[in-house]
Parts: structure tokens; sequence; C-alpha cells
């Protein structure tokens, strides 16, 4: 170890950075990422120093990349409860309603890949002893939990975190609040009742005996009376002469859906499904494989059901180049709009992409020849799911972490795709939308990467997988811009925070290049990869911004941070 004056030169200048001893700018240099330069930091869990960050913070991470699969250092099972853990903190300290406002927001714009999160984050605010907390939950039930399988979910974790069967009063008012919230549309209730009809041993039938919802309208009433009671005898209660027509058209379909798991003839399917806009879920199995009625299916397909099913259509010869159904996938893609209005989120455009891409399933036999048309406009796809904004004009330096870490474990509980994967995808948007940038790659070394704005995800993601893994120095990219002498208004770096590896930090690093260069307003955007409680983010620069990796809404965010917006 090196020394300065009797006092080993590391020791010196953490105790100089505690403002214990008097030291030049440049001894400060020498603090080692596996030594604090600040007493608020923290050890990561390599070992090096980084800042913990706030508790709302690694909240929208958590909303964003959930824990399943955990990362390189942590367990899925521990990551899940450090996030649990957090969500009851800010609940203890009077921030319950302000937590159920941020589940809301994300889920409702659509900014989050999975739902699972968001789910289990009402759950525990819903059997908070917070009042108001408690209320907020369950008045965002509706908003928050959309379809069936999210009202399941939520009933299955109400029922964990319950000291009792979890069927209060508030919870037997919400979920029987749930169903009557389709008491104006009670056709699309009709719908979700047939389409979603059980999930983790959950039925309706189990949850509308424990919630005994009074149905406000009779059209509501109609469809609880099928799930108890069946079709027939559905029909005879509500099926009059002065039945409404909202109502008749409701029983109209469910008649629809009863007839067509009965049906033995292929056309009489596809009449059904063009008649009443029947979807896969509601077809016997034995009809999925014909290419006619997959074709009657793809007219009116969910956007969302479109993409998880890009491989079966291919398979049985649905998209054929040059064919009908090809273009009318194409054109559903490239439609921002449609893409916008189904909430359909980047993150799982890309685990489509990449499955897609393998040409097979990841579990059973199904095997296809992907269409090249099919994988440009899901390319485009990811992209334009993502809120678009205009470029900053800024010089950006786009910094990719391939240490070992970040290429372990999973994002979002997809095994296709490690956090370096991800991140390579996720830079790309920034690289399609500003003019001015160079990307980097680092681990304990730093490369520059050829990596140009018209490149398909695909070929940035095999570019960034053959970079050499190595440890991890999070401060490089600022040191290198440094050295170079290369003029950068922002770093935006893509990382676990796990770094441990250099001489000097990151965030000193980014104070060493704002004098060098005499560009004082340079900002670090710090894009978390995993949902831990760490960031190479100074909180108390005010030119520094922690945010989570695959947030919907992450390219606005980063635009008005950097023009200085917020």
């Amino acid at each position: 170890m090196e020394h300065f004056d009797g006092i080993p030169k590391y020791l010196g200048s953490v105790e100089a950075a505690h403002g214990n001893v008097e030291c030049t700018p440049k001894e400060r240099l020498t603090i080692p990422q596996f030594l604090p330069m600040a007493p608020s930091q923290i050890p990561n869990s390599a070992g090096g120093y980084v800042w913990q960050v706030d508790d709302m913070q690694r909240l929208r991470r958590f909303l964003c990349l959930g824990s399943e699969g955990g990362t390189y250092y942590i367990g899925e099972k521990q990551l899940g409860e450090e996030n649990a853990a957090t969500i009851l903190r800010l609940i203890n300290t009077g921030k319950g309603e302000d937590v159920v406002q941020e589940i809301k927001t994300f889920s409702t714009e659509g900014r989050t890949a999975k739902q699972n999160p968001i789910i289990f984050a009402l759950a525990l605010c819903a059997r908070s002893d917070d009042l108001k907390t408690k209320q907020a939950a369950y008045n965002a039930l509706p908003d928050v939990c959309r379809i069936p399988t999210h009202l399941f979910h939520f009933v299955e974790y109400t029922e964990a975190l319950s000291k009792g069967t979890g069927w209060g009063r508030a919870q037997r008012r919400a979920v029987s609040h749930w169903y009557n919230s389709y008491g104006r549309n009670p056709k699309k209730l009709a719908n979700h009742v047939t389409k979603y009809k059980q999930r983790n041993g959950w039925t309706h039938t189990d949850i509308l005996r424990l919630a005994h919802p009074k149905p406000t309208t009779d059209g509501v009433a109609a469809v609880v009376r099928y799930v108890i009671k069946g079709f027939d005898v559905a029909k005879r209660d509500f099926d009059k002469e002065d039945t409404t027509h909202e109502v008749k058209s409701t029983l109209a379909f469910l008649q629809a859906t009863e007839e067509v798991k009965k049906a033995t003839d292929e056309q009489q399917v596809i009449t059904l499904i063009e008649t009443y806009h029947l979807v896969r879920e509601h077809l016997d199995t034995k009809f999925l494989s014909s290419t006619l009625v997959w074709q009657a299916l793809l007219q009116d397909m969910p956007m969302t059901a479109m993409i998880r099913n890009l491989g079966k259509m291919t398979a049985i010869g649905l998209l054929q180049a040059g064919s009908e159904g090809e273009e009318l996938v194409v054109k559903k893609l490239y439609n921002e709009h449609s893409l916008k209005e189904a909430r359909i989120h980047p993150f799982n455009v890309l685990v489509a992409l990449r499955t897609y891409k393998k040409a097979h399933g990841h579990k059973g036999k199904l095997t296809w020849n992907p269409n090249d048309n099919v994988l440009e406009a899901l390319d485009a796809a990811f992209h334009l799911s993502f809120k678009l904004v205009e470029p900053t004009g800024k010089r950006h330096c786009l910094a990719l972490d391939v240490s070992g870490s970040m290429d372990c474990g999973s994002v979002n509980g997809c095994n296709a795709l490690t956090p370096r994967d991800a991140a390579a995808a996720l830079l790309m948007t920034t690289a399609r939308t500003e003019h001015h940038y160079k990307v980097v790659a680092f681990s304990h070394t730093l490369t520059e990467v050829a990596i140009t704005a018209d490149m398909n995800l695909t070929r940035v993601i095999e570019i960034t997988s053959e970079i050499p893994m190595g440890g991890t120095d999070c401060a490089l990219p600022m040191i290198w811009a440094k050295q170079n002498k290369e003029p950068f208004d922002v770093f935006i770096v893509y990382t676990d925070n796990e770094t441990w590896f250099g001489d000097v930090h990151p965030a000193q690093a980014l104070k060493d290049y704002r004098r060098a260069l005499g560009i004082w307003d340079a900002k670090l955007i710090v894009c978390g990869m995993t949902s831990n409680e760490f960031t190479i983010a100074d909180p108390d620069d005010p030119g520094m911004l922690d945010m989570a990796g695959f947030d919907a809404a992450g390219p606005q965010v980063m635009r008005n941070f950097i023009m200085g917006d917020i």
C-alpha cells in the first residue's frame, strides 16, 4: 500500500473525505471503491461502497423490475423480503397513501412489464394497519387489477398476508365493487369471466361466494348468476320481454361461449369468433391447430395476445412472407397508438423478440422459422412502446456495464434475458433518439463499442455479448472521457451498481471530469437494472439521478432531468 507523509495513502484520503485530515484534491482521488468516500455510503453486495437509494426510489425499482430471479449476489427470496420491508417502512413513516398513488400511476400508465410486483405492493397496503393506506389501496383495486388474473393474484396475496381469513368487510366491499364497476359494460365482464375462468386455484365462483356482492345492475346480476348457476338459469331469469338490449347482448355473448365449447365444425367456430369476437381462451384446444381459425382470431386479437402467439401463428403457416396474416401483424406492430392503448410494455416486446428470434418456445416442442418482416416490426415496436420524447440535442456517453454480475440472474423473471442484454437494448432507445452519442462498455476495463442507431436489437445484443466480462468499475466512463478529453453533457450508466474494482468512486470521477473539461453541469444518470438498494449516484449532487431501468416513461424522465426540468 502506498503511503503519504507516514499515513497509508488510502486511509489518509478516507479520513480527509470525512473531514478528519487536511488533504489536497489530488489525494482525494485515491479513495478506492472498497472504502467509503462519505459517511453516508454503505457496502454493496460485492464489497464496494455506494449510496443507498431512498425507499420511494427502491419502490419504483421493485415495481419496474420485481425480484423474481434475484441477482448475481442476492437470492430471489431475500430480494423480495427486502423490497417488502421497504414498502412497510414507507407505510410506517406516513407515506402509505403516496405508495398507493405510485402503484396506481405505474400500473395505469403501463410503466411496468409485469403486474405481480404491483399487485403484491397493493396487497401489502391493503393489509396495512394504517386506515388511510388501507382505504386508498382498496379504492385503487379496479384501476390496478383490470382483469380477473390480477384480481385472483390480489386475493391470493391478501390471504397470505392476513392474520385471519383475509375476508373482512373492507375486502368483501372492494371485491364486490370490482364486479359492479362493469355495470355500464356487462358484456366486458362476461368476456372476463369466460376468458379468465381460474388462476392459481381461484375461480370466480370461489370469490363471489366469499365476497357476497349485491349486483347494482341487471347486466352484472346476469353475469354473476351465470357464474354461480350456469347459463340456463341466467337466461331463464334475465331474458324477459322487457330486458334491455345491453343485457340481451350480454346473454347472447355468454351463449356463444357455451356453443363454441361444444362445436365440432371448424366453420361454426369461425362464425362464432367473427360474430361475437371470441378469443383463443374460449375455444376447445382441438381447433388451435387450424390456420383458418387462427386467421379469424387474428382479426380482433388483443395486442398482448398477438405478441405472445407469434411463434404459434408462424408455426402453422399463418405468417408466411407476403400473406395477409403477415401484413396484419406487421401493421399492428408499427401502430404506435395501438401499442400505447394496449399498454404494451417495451420489456415484453423485447422478450417476444428474443423468443421469436430463437425459433422455439421456452417450454414444449413448438418450433418455427422466424419471419424477417415480423422481426423488424418487433424491433420497431420495442422503441415505439416507450413514451417517446424529443431529442435533447445534448452530448451523451452511453455506458454499459458488462461485468460478470450483469450476465447473471434475470430481469423480471425472464430467463432469456440477463440484465446485460436488457441494458444493451435499453441504451438503444437513447441512441435512436439523440444525434450526439458514443457507446462504451466497461467492467474493470473499458472499450468503445461501434453501435449505431440503425442497428437492430438482435445485432446490438450480439455485439455486447461478445465483450469479455470482468470486475466492476463504474467510474471508468468518466475517467476515460477525461483522459481522452471527450466532451459530454450527460453520462448514462446502465448497471446493477455492484461496483468495487476501481481506485476512485464514480461520483468523484464525475466531479473530476467536470473540473478537467470545464463542463460544470455534466450530469450522471444511473439506470438501475436490478431492484437492489444500491446506487452510485450521490444523492447530494443535483447533477446525478438514479432511475429504474425499464420504466416505460424512462426516456421522458431522462429528458426532463437533462434539460433541467427536474
